[in-house]
């Protein structure tokens, strides 16, 4: 599932003691992480930049910014797959995203709050991703044989065999327990599991800087969903900003990250191995049974 497919999040609730499930909700907090693969976002096709620079389709005419609102223009959309290719080509990357996220309680009040994520990748059995926030913390790590999850604060962990590569892991953990993990899209975009042809809208904004990195700003629409995606200029085109508006709620919650990029990471094999930390105690996953408990050790 894309991330703009996804709906509300989940809050968490306390872990299980010792060979007991674990909630689904305490790790579905990592889908709102990956929800927030998303960022700071205009309600419609605003093209207004925070600086004040007002920005229209490619031509810069404001006669023409109509007629590119209700069009698919072929260089923002051609942008984004060629972003996905590079992203495909890149055999280890290490990403660090900062996200804001809005929660919409039952009386239409919007709650933001904010969170990192630190995600290390090696194509095509390694990963390693931390989440952190105000009430949150969490380490994911894939070694290629085994996938853990730990929750800093309780200091509970879980631990399942794995398939053999990172695609598979993400099916696996989200079909089985029903886990999505932050930032998969970065591995999605391009393939048959984007929303690409979904695409109703499509504008070229021009360029901006995000982070002192000069980007080409795209902004998108298609059903239900508003979204904008700032592009890195030059051999290396990595998205290094998301941002989302959700149009099916009324009160139009936004999601945005801001990712940081270094593709020559340094890192040894135990950065993917977890060691568990005194008085660290294990539980299952929601769905986990013993005897793949005792596999996955």
């Amino acid at each position: 599932m894309s991330f703009l497919e996804r709906s509300s999040t989940h809050s968490a609730q306390g872990p299980s003691p010792a060979h007991q499930t674990l909630p689904k909700a305490i790790w579905l907090s990592a889908k709102q992480m990956t929800r927030l693969a998303t960022l700071a976002a205009i309600a419609g096709v605003c093209l207004f930049g925070d600086s004040g620079r007002h920005v229209l389709a490619k031509t810069g005419q404001a006669a023409e910014a109509k007629d590119a609102a209700s069009a698919v223009d072929p260089d923002a959309v051609n942008a984004v797959k060629k972003m996905g290719a590079y992203l495909r080509s890149l055999k280890v990357f290490r990403v660090q995203g900062d996200i804001t996220h809005d929660d919409v309680l039952e009386d239409g009040l919007i709650v933001q709050s904010n969170s990192k994520v630190d995600m290390l990748a090696l194509k095509p059995d390694r990963l390693r991703v931390e989440v952190a926030s105000d009430d949150k913390q969490r380490l994911y790590l894939y070694d290629g044989k085994t996938f853990t999850a730990w929750g800093k604060l309780n200091n509970f962990y879980a631990t399942v065999s794995a398939p053999p590569t990172i695609p598979e892991l993400f099916q696996q953990v989200q079909e089985k327990f029903d886990i999505e993990l932050p930032l998969i899209d970065l591995f999605k975009w391009g393939t048959n599991e984007d929303d690409i042809n979904k695409i109703k809208t499509a504008i070229d904004a021009g360029p901006t800087t995000v982070e002192g990195v000069t980007c080409e700003q795209y902004v998108f629409h298609q059903e239900g969903v508003d979204w904008q995606i700032w592009i890195q200029l030059g051999d290396y085109p990595l998205p290094r900003r998301l941002v989302i508006t959700t149009l099916t709620d009324e009160a139009r919650p936004q999601h945005s990250m801001t990712l940081a990029w270094n593709l020559a990471p340094s890192f040894n094999e135990a950065a993917f191995v977890f060691d568990p930390p005194p008085d660290a105690k294990r539980i299952l996953f929601e769905g986990q049974t013993a005897d793949a408990t005792e596999k996955g050790k």
